[in-house]
């Protein structure tokens, strides 16, 4: 059955992939052999046929011949290109610092060897609450113990008491009451130290997964912008929220229950063994085979709720995704696609969750088998005991409780085994986060920041994101303090890479970039980050008020210093006129602004922070041209004394810059003032001479189009 379950699986995930246009490379364990049939080097065995019910019975078969080994491995691990499947140097290749989206979780044996290593890494969690740990043991272990009583006291009842010969009724009675008494003592201090045990653990995990999403959420902030850009925000939310609360009852899974239940079922059978070894072996003569069963489960399970985790981070990535778009969204009408594309992914989690609950009824399936198999079993061997005079009617009641006790611990554990997979699966995507690498501390010889910016200098700097794909080639250039610098050029010439390295979002992968002749990448980091102002291209504000999105960088500024830059920003007085001026929720994004308002907003932010050197990423793109201009004039007065680099696109904006750098293809064309560039005639005259042409055609289009609109009109 299980078997027919798995091909059923494979058959069907295999269906939905090809549905929805899924590549091969972007898919994980063995789901794919469905898909792998038109692979060269694979073997094909069986034959699919059409059944009834529309339902399509997959009996394929394959393995992967000799000559196709070592490509399958690079295959599972996720290698798209052709050359990397078709050796060890290309399945080895992944970086072990890369994001869980780049590295392979299906090579079977490497993933037992990472499953291990999380396991340890979650038992230095738990280190520091041993002691509540070992408490919350004893009191399970003496409920436990507590309620192993409960059957000798029922056959004490019923061979002592209801059955004893030469007792008169009074005598029956007064020891009827005592056993009551006794037993209803024994349920209530066993329900009592389970109720303290109950607290005592939700206390424990709440510590635990406080300081798990605490430390989750600490490395993410710390991770190199390379690694960040290669996860999506959904899955990021998933590993926060979904899978740190999945890891909530793990310890009482993996730990507790399975350690007591285990001294409960060694203590019961040692109990039916010396009341009857013979009822002892009927009473466990079917667990092994619901075990076995068991086992088969989690080695087929344990991938798909990997699986599911995996789908339902994706789906909320793209949820995230299309609400922050819904602008676009509407207006190019994709509203059936994106509903399409998300029904397709709930399709996907469905039909997985489906096949595991399939799996998880056999399991059910035969434990609800072996209760009333174990029952029938005991009561006509004990019954053949009784006629026989070699036990009691007393022995046969107590033997019932007790393999009722015997299969709920057997029960337990394999419950607790099988919603372990789960947490465990969860556990590994929390671990993969906390397993890569951080930025680079700052090492222990670490430099302070200087005060004062007198040379800002590139020595040879180069630079990639990716190996083998440069951005950066041998750029030099030196910058003295107080200078504006405007980097031009087309898109993808380098420009915003070069404001990245000065910002220390990355580090040069080759040369230096040196502050007053000091490596920056010897200085302390937080402290060099505090002389850098940054206003980005794609403005970003955060879900609060005016204010607090001002104070930002500058928490303990005064209300006359939140003025002075939103003035000198030309912001004060949109500000002021909203209804509650600077108190004003301005909603997620920033999304009751207008883009100009944003824009303004981020550069008085960055004013605020008074940086010694400041980054304008296409500052002013979004202004309108009038509030450009009055910033342009607030900016000229403002940034004398501040080391500043502007890229703007519109070379007008640029004229005033102390030096202008002409780029392209990550290499410096030509440098200079903006009258000696134009004297030369070279790339930067002929970027300007042709927004000049731009402008005047556009100019004269606008013009066209009023005409025709005042002819229309009349």
């Amino acid at each position: 059955m299980l078997r027919r379950a798995s091909t059923w699986w494979r058959c069907w995930s295999a269906r939905g992939r090809r549905r929805r246009g899924v590549t091969e490379a972007a898919q994980s364990g063995r789901s794919r052999v469905a898909r792998a049939k038109g692979e060269p080097g694979w073997i094909r065995r069986g034959r699919r046929v059409k059944s009834r019910g529309g339902f399509t019975r997959c009996n394929l078969r394959m393995k992967p011949s000799p000559s196709s080994k070592l490509r399958y491995r690079a295959f599972r691990r996720g290698s798209s290109s052709p050359a990397a499947s078709r050796g060890v140097e290309a399945a080895s290749s992944v970086s072990p610092g890369a994001p869980p989206s780049s590295r392979g979780d299906n090579d079977e044996k490497p993933h037992g060897r990472e499953l291990k290593r999380h396991l340890r890494q979650y038992r230095t969690w738990l280190s520091p609450h041993f002691g509540s740990l070992a408490l919350v043991f004893v009191l399970a272990l003496a409920s436990a113990g507590l309620n192993m009583v409960l059957p000798m006291v029922t056959k004490i009842l019923i061979d002592d008491i209801l059955l004893a010969e030469g007792l008169t009724s009074d005598a029956r009675l007064s020891r009827l009451v005592q056993a009551g008494l006794a037993t209803a003592a024994l349920l209530v201090a066993a329900q009592g130290l389970d109720a303290w045990r109950s607290v005592r653990m939700s206390v424990l995990n709440s510590k635990v997964i406080f300081k798990l999403r605490e430390r989750l959420f600490d490395r993410l902030l710390r991770l190199p912008l390379a690694s960040l850009s290669e996860m999506k925000s959904g899955g990021i939310v998933s590993r926060l929220s979904g899978d740190v609360d999945s890891l909530t009852g793990l310890v009482q899974l993996a730990i507790i229950t399975p350690g007591v239940a285990i001294i409960r079922v060694i203590l019961t059978i040692g109990v039916l063994v010396f009341l009857s070894w013979k009822m002892a072996l009927v009473s466990v003569l079917l667990i092994p085979p619901v075990v076995l069963i068991n086992v088969m489960w989690v080695r087929k399970v344990r991938p798909v709720y990997r699986s599911i985790r995996d789908d339902r981070a994706e789906v909320d990535g793209r949820i995230t995704e299309t609400f922050g778009g819904i602008r676009v969204v509407r207006s190019f009408q994709r509203e059936a696609h994106e509903e399409h594309d998300h029904a397709v992914g709930h399709h996907t989690i469905i039909r997985k969750r489906l096949y595991a609950n399939l799996l998880q009824l056999v399991v059910t399936s035969g434990w609800g088998l072996l209760i009333p198999a174990t029952t029938l079993l005991i009561v006509c061997f004990g019954g053949y005991l009784v006629i026989r005079e070699q036990a009691t009617v007393g022995d046969i009641f107590a033997f019932q409780m007790y393999a009722f006790m015997l299969l709920t611990p057997v029960s337990q554990i394999v419950n607790s085994w099988n919603e372990t997979q789960s947490a465990l699966a969860a556990m590994e995507r929390v671990f993969e986060i906390l397993d890569l690498v951080p930025e680079k501390p700052d090492p222990a010889d670490a430099l302070p920041a200087p005060g004062r910016v007198e040379e800002f200098r590139f020595d040879h700097v180069s630079f990639a994101y990716r190996e083998g794909h440069p951005v950066l080639h041998g750029f030099d250039l030196t910058v003295r303090g107080g200078m504006t610098v405007a980097l031009v050029g087309p898109s993808g010439a380098g420009k915003t890479t070069v404001t990245d390295l000065v910002a220390r979002f990355h580090d040069p992968t080759g040369g230096a970039l040196r502050l007053n002749g000091v490596d920056i990448r010897r200085m302390r980091l937080r402290e060099y980050r505090g002389l850098v102002g940054v206003v980005q291209q794609e403005v970003f504000l955060f879900d609060g008020t005016v204010r607090d999105n001002l104070t930002y960088g500058r928490r303990g500024a005064t209300d006359e210093e939140v003025i002075a830059a939103a003035r000198r920003a030309n912001a004060h007085d949109f500000i002021a006129a909203l209804p509650e001026g600077y108190e004003t929720l301005i909603g997620e994004r920033g999304v009751k602004l207008s883009g100009g308002q944003r824009q303004r907003v981020s550069i008085a932010r960055a004013l605020l922070a008074d940086p010694q050197i400041l980054v304008l990423d296409e500052a002013t793109s979004n202004l309108d041209t009038e509030s450009e201009q009055l910033i342009q004039a607030s900016l000229r007065e403002l940034l004398r004394g501040r080391t500043t680099f502007v890229i703007a696109h519109r070379l007008s904006t640029v004229t005033h810059a102390d030096l202008i750098v002409v780029m392209n293809q990550g290499r410096i064309v030509e440098t200079g003032s903006h009258d000696v560039l134009m004297a030369r005639g070279g790339p930067y005259r002929e970027m300007v001479d042709r927004q000049r042409r731009v402008m005047s055609e556009g100019l004269d289009g606008a013009a066209w189009s009023c005409e025709g609109l005042k002819s229309a009109a009349q």
